[in-house]
């Protein structure tokens, strides 16, 4: 395995860790009653996010290129395989992690309040105090969270099923298109240009359909006609969902690529 397939699969667990991570930050915002701030300190691990996605990409085409070069192509599907791997993994992890991060946030949430500052939030969060309150939020989470998911007459299973789908997309959608670059590699370059359209339809569906219903539920806890523990079980079924996602992304790498290659062909 390359450094550049190590590299990409760090970068994938960091992806999908930060971006399972933000199911928490809806719920920090409710809790603290400072939605806007909640998700603007957010934004800054978006950005370390969408870096990472940025980096992915490059390393992940040098090896195609260098694999098709050198005509060592046999097994190329497993790097790509492992690399889901991460992102089932990633997402995991930051469900894992999601109770810890619900209460550290919220102390930088309130901490930020009082320092204003981000460099100054930064500083507190190096210091003794700052690492021991860090340090207590850490707490495993509870099986309870899934001996509850029932009765979610607002949380329907067409949309459950849908976040699945458009996750497996995003989450499967560059890797396949640079896969596609094995299947034909005289159109390698018109394949990967496809990423970018196929991420953008799954992205369209993620703004019109899953955001604004996420949305009106934050509206509903704010103004007491929901409970904060039913709009965290919403969150639980929207992470296993995800995962469902991250998963279903292994069995759609090679259909997705020869469509993908099929499309550059006749485009």
């Amino acid at each position: 395995m390359t450094n550049q397939v190590i590299f990409v699969i760090c970068f994938t667990f960091i992806i999908h860790l930060i971006n399972t991570l933000s199911y928490a930050v809806r719920l920090v915002g409710i809790k603290t009653g400072r939605l806007a701030v909640s998700f603007a300190l957010f934004n800054i691990l978006v950005l370390v996010s969408r870096t990472a996605n940025s980096l992915q990409a490059p390393l992940l085409a040098k090896k195609v290129e260098q694999d098709l070069l050198t005509g060592v192509v046999a097994n190329s599907g497993a790097v790509f395989h492992w690399i889901l791997l991460a992102a089932a993994i990633g997402t995991l992890a930051g469900a894992f992690l999601i109770p810890s991060f619900q209460g550290i946030f919220a102390k930088i949430v309130l901490r930020f309040n009082m320092e204003r500052s981000i460099p100054r939030l930064l500083i507190h969060g190096f210091t003794k105090s700052g690492i021991r309150q860090i340090r207590d939020q850490f707490k495993v989470p509870s099986p309870k969270n899934l001996l509850h998911l029932k009765d979610f007459r607002k949380m329907p299973v067409k949309l459950i099923l849908l976040n699945a789908l458009v996750v497996s997309i995003l989450t499967v959608g560059s890797l396949a298109s640079l896969y596609a670059g094995y299947l034909n590699p005289q159109l390698r370059g018109t394949a990967i240009s496809l990423a970018s359209v196929i991420t953008g339809m799954s992205t369209i569906m993620l703004v019109i359909f899953i955001d604004p219903f996420f949305s009106l539920l934050t509206d509903d806890v704010l103004e007491g006609k929901l409970t904060p523990a039913y709009y965290n079980k919403c969150v639980v079924l929207m992470v296993i969902s995800r995962f469902a996602g991250t998963c279903l992304a292994q069995a759609l790498l090679v259909p997705a690529a020869m469509l993908i290659a099929f499309i550059a062909q006749i485009i």
